[in-house]
């Protein structure tokens, strides 16, 4: 690629999100996108577990890309809904999800299903893609933000071929990171030593960093 072709990529990248900038992101997730401290497993921070840092998981890694792209820094909201991922069915959005919901983003970023029960037949799967289809109507509202939708840092094909589902009937952008949990380097163990298995076994510094790439990649697109 000659450097002239790089530099007409990077202009048109850059005017892309000069066009949009977003002033409003939402992060919806489980642990992998903030928790609060809890002694009895040894966590002590209240940000993405297990990064070593606020700034160092991968909401905010992806913020700060994304301020450096178009060029401001946008206000996000992050939000653990790990309470929805266990019992969807019937769940009270304008209630439990009020602030998120009243925020109004223009840029959504849906990263869940880690906690959701495994599911063992068809009718499951089915419930679990409407149950995710109705909470990102909910927040799509009358309005057209952008949705990007991960799919499970510990790959799941039946949740992903959910999330994939309800991607598509809101006309989001799904981003595969299926490939990012068979790297052993990407799990927090990796980069030091736990207590807990549980907070061992969720993306360090390096995972965050991945999964932030992987979604930048993708709105650039």
């Amino acid at each position: 690629m000659t450097r002239l072709l790089i530099l007409i990529i990077a202009c048109f990248v850059s005017q892309t999100f000069a066009q949009t900038s977003f002033k409003k992101v939402v992060f919806l997730g489980n642990s992998i996108t903030k928790h609060g401290p809890k002694a009895d497993i040894d966590w002590s921070g209240n940000w993405g577990m297990a990064a070593s840092a606020e700034a160092k998981d991968y909401a905010h890694v992806f913020t700060a890309s994304l301020a450096q792209k178009q060029g401001s820094t946008p206000v996000i909201l992050v939000k653990n809904i790990a309470d929805f991922e266990r019992a969807h069915q019937g769940y009270d959005f304008s209630t439990k999800l009020k602030e998120a919901i009243d925020f109004k983003s223009d840029l959504i970023v849906l990263a869940i299903s880690e906690n959701v029960p495994a599911m063992k037949t068809a009718e499951e799967k089915t419930k679990f893609q409407e149950a995710v289809t109705k909470l990102l109507t909910t927040f799509k509202g009358d309005r057209k933000p952008v949705i990007l939708v991960r799919s499970c840092f510990w790959a799941d094909a039946a949740k992903d071929e959910a999330l994939r589902g309800a991607c598509a009937a809101v006309n989001g952008i799904s981003v595969d990171i299926s490939a990012l949990g068979k790297n052993e380097k990407n799990f927090a163990r990796s980069e030091r030593p736990f207590k807990h298995a549980g907070v061992a076994d969720h993306p360090g510094d390096a995972g965050m960093a991945a999964i932030a790439a992987a979604l930048m990649k993708a709105l650039e697109k």
